[in-house]
């Protein structure tokens, strides 16, 4: 590992990890990915190995910081089909940072534990990731 690089950041996620680095890239820094070999091959060991990291180096460190800790715009456009999009927001604190969870990730894990086998019981929920508040709604 060259001297001149700083661990930015840990992610549990591989998909998180690629979109931060895919964000960093279009800023125009450099960055790389630690673990996440591991992680492709088996992600339930992430936190064993303390997830994915994140790495710049260490002169662009403030510019990654400054660029993955940008708010989430309100809307935006598609240009490949020049409607306007307005990002989902939480209900409760009106936070943009929100996923959708298709399938019950509990059930489906504790199967895959006991079974060999995921179940993918539908949830169709929203969840905030600030306020940890759930909620129905479609996926747009």
């Amino acid at each position: 590992m060259p001297d001149n690089v700083v661990n930015l950041w840990r992610y549990r996620d591989l998909s998180e990890a690629l979109i931060a680095q895919s964000k960093l890239a279009g800023e125009g820094v450099e960055s790389f990915l630690t673990e996440e070999d591991i992680l492709r091959m088996n992600w339930y060991w992430s936190n064993a190995f303390g997830g994915v990291r994140l790495w710049v180096r260490e002169d662009q460190s403030e510019a990654a910081l400054a660029a993955l800790g940008e708010e989430i715009p309100a809307l935006f456009t598609a240009e490949e089909v020049g409607e306007e999009y307005q990002q989902p927001s939480c209900p409760k604190c009106g936070s943009r940072d929100v996923s959708f969870d298709r399938f019950h990730r509990g059930v489906a894990l504790a199967a895959l534990w006991l079974f060999s086998i995921p179940l993918p019981i539908p949830v169709d929920d929203w969840k905030c990731e600030d306020c940890d508040t759930r909620w129905k709604g479609e996926y747009v």
